[in-house]
């Protein structure tokens, strides 16, 4: 499947993979400034975005197979892969099977225990239903703090602070997405990520967390860590699940020092 994507910058190659909501449009708030340094990739995974849903099962593994297919179609053997939420799961899963370069993964799925990933999907769900019920005037309640308070403390850790350009796209991402209830389905009913042993990814792999994050808890970084013992772990202060929502700036300067840049000649 060929997957929707768009590309902004030139240098060496950087592929970003979104979570669930906006496709893309979820990278909007560090893209110009990754792009300033790098040639930004940024996929649309299937059901997201302007890519078509999968034909068959949805799952973190069919998931990371299309970006492992577009990864050799586009000729990007070895690119640096960045990802947030799921797509951070994403792109430690294809590190460990050997795919790509440098990995940085934000605040990535997958690191729940049983009693953690349910309450995660019985807090979730009811959040996806409450904004597509809320679409036709989401734009109205996300142009106010209050309104950014009440529908996104679990995701930000400032949500008040935010601006409605911000935070809109991926809210709505959440709510018109046809992948959204089955990729959901598979972080809560499928299997846990499975870890890469020391010396066996092929980069550098670093894991961002917010400290504040309400939906993969900080907690859950030992864990990662742990299955990714050649893992870097960075702590985000102050931000919540979203860092490029958060601490925008905090997060392109770890994605630019964490992947390599690769100069001409």
């Amino acid at each position: 499947m060929a997957l929707n994507h768009v590309r902004r910058g030139s240098g060496s190659p950087l592929l970003l993979v979104h979570g669930l909501g906006a496709g893309w449009r979820s990278w909007s708030p560090i893209l110009d400034a990754l792009a300033e340094r790098r040639e930004v990739i940024a996929v649309d995974l299937p059901g997201f975005g302007e890519t078509p849903p999968l034909t068959g099962e949805v799952s973190i593994a069919s998931l990371t197979d299309s970006v492992a297919d577009f990864i050799r179609e586009q000729g990007l053997d070895g690119v640096s892969t960045v990802g947030q939420s799921m797509g951070g799961r994403i792109v430690l899963e294809l590190a460990r099977r050997g795919v790509g370069g440098d990995t940085v993964a934000l605040d990535p799925g997958g690191f729940w225990s049983d009693r953690e990933v349910a309450v995660f999907g019985a807090t979730l769900r009811p959040s996806i239903a409450l904004v597509r019920v809320l679409r036709g005037v989401l734009p109205t309640l996300l142009g106010s703090r209050v309104g950014r308070t009440l529908l996104l403390a679990q995701l930000s850790a400032r949500p008040w602070a935010l601006s409605r350009e911000t935070v809109l796209p991926d809210v709505r991402g959440l709510a018109d997405s046809p992948a959204t209830g089955a990729a959901l389905a598979a972080l809560v009913k499928g299997p846990k990520q499975q870890g890469a042993p020391a010396g066996s990814v092929p980069g550098r792999v670093t894991i961002g967390w917010g400290r504040r994050d309400l939906v993969t808890l900080p907690r859950q970084a030992a864990r990662a860590t742990e299955l990714f013992p050649d893992a870097v772990l960075h702590w985000f202060d102050r931000c919540g699940h979203f860092p490029q929502w958060d601490v925008p700036l905090e997060a392109t300067r770890l994605i630019l020092d964490k992947t390599d840049e690769v100069l001409p000649g």
